[in-house]
């Protein structure tokens, strides 16, 4: 796909959702995209799970007090379908708006209870290109989310020309999860994260390391990274309190959010805090040519007859065996019909 625009405007969404609420979090999805096709941003990225929230109370209380609220959160995740329930009024909001997104989202799968810890990645033209599914879940996560695989290890290309890949969290620690994107030609980095620093033992080191893993990402893979994390606001910390009980080790705020040139300069941000804000910046690639001057990792620089990599693409669970974000004949001539009321 031949490039159509050298450099436009992207955004990170700074942002706390409506927690443990998929149907608030959802409108408040849309408004986020109509406020960011506002400021002219062609691509906008949101945290790590914003809908329904990132789940903090599981660092917080013993596991079997957590059944109730797991049970929950399970009820509040997003079914990705094409045109489906949950997703048809943001893919609606991006047809509308001409924005692309990267959405970090607690994914269940259809008809089941089985959670990942995904990035739902939607066109400017509405289309869903694609989810990936976090490969390892970190710590407590893993009694809330099922392990991805390398089926959605891979990046998708946008209607702007340029190909999205993403990563959440500590997944991007995965050297070889970030050169399995690199390797396939990624342009732009979605970066997704939560309210990090606001967690015990992490208040004085989370905004370096996240800090420091986006600018890794960015100079080794030349691509431009668009940092986006959550904050923790009242209304998560009353959550849990009436639905778990008291606790004292995650507290209000946090959360890192920038915009990163290849070479590690920042565009946008770094913006931290309980404030939300759009983190807006444009990226030029006019710029590259001089960066692939000096190091190209999946060209000049690779050394493939030394250095050999390679990783397994095949998909595991049933669901990514079919091709699940084709839309149905029914599903077009809905829309169609639609645009033709409108």
């Amino acid at each position: 796909m031949a490039p159509k625009e050298t450099k436009f405007k992207v955004a990170a969404a700074h942002a706390a959702p409506v927690f443990m609420n998929k149907a608030a979090t959802i409108k408040k999805t849309v408004q986020l995209i109509e406020q960011a096709a506002a400021n002219d941003v062609r691509l906008l990225i949101f945290p790590e799970t914003f809908i329904p929230g990132y789940p903090y109370w599981a660092e917080c209380y013993p596991p079997l007090k957590q059944v109730g609220a797991l049970a929950k959160y399970a009820e509040e995740s997003v079914v990705v379908e094409p045109n489906g329930e949950d997703v048809s009024a943001i893919q609606d909001a991006c047809r509308r708006t001409g924005v692309a997104i990267n959405l970090g989202i607690s994914e269940r799968v259809a008809n089941g209870h089985t959670l990942f810890n995904s990035q739902v990645i939607i066109d400017s033209d509405g289309s869903i290109l694609g989810v990936h599914r976090k490969l390892q879940p970190t710590y407590a996560e893993r009694y809330i989310w099922a392990q991805g695989n390398g089926s959605s290890l891979r990046n998708w290309p946008l209607s702007l020309g340029y190909n999205l890949g993403g990563l959440a969290c500590w997944e991007h620690t995965m050297n070889g999860a970030r050169q399995a994107l690199l390797m396939q030609n990624q342009h732009i980095h979605a970066g997704a994260w939560p309210a990090l620093s606001t967690m015990a033992g992490f208040e004085a080191v989370a905004d370096a390391q996240i800090e420091a893993l986006m600018k890794t990402h960015a100079l080794t893979a030349q691509v431009f990274v668009i940092t986006a994390s959550n904050y923790v606001d009242q209304q998560c910390l009353d959550w849990m309190e009436e639905n778990l009980g008291k606790q004292d080790l995650v507290k209000a705020g946090g959360g890192w959010s920038s915009i990163i040139h290849p070479f590690c300069s920042y565009i946008a941000g770094p913006h931290t805090g309980g404030e939300e804000r759009l983190v807006q910046g444009e990226i030029d690639f006019s710029h590259m040519g001089s960066v692939k001057v000096w190091i190209d990792a999946a060209g000049h620089y690779q050394r493939p007859e030394i250095l050999q990599f390679a990783f397994d693409s095949r998909p595991h669970w049933a669901d990514e065996k079919q091709d699940r974000f084709k839309v149905r004949v029914d599903d077009k001539k809905a829309k169609s019909e639609s645009e033709e009321q409108s």
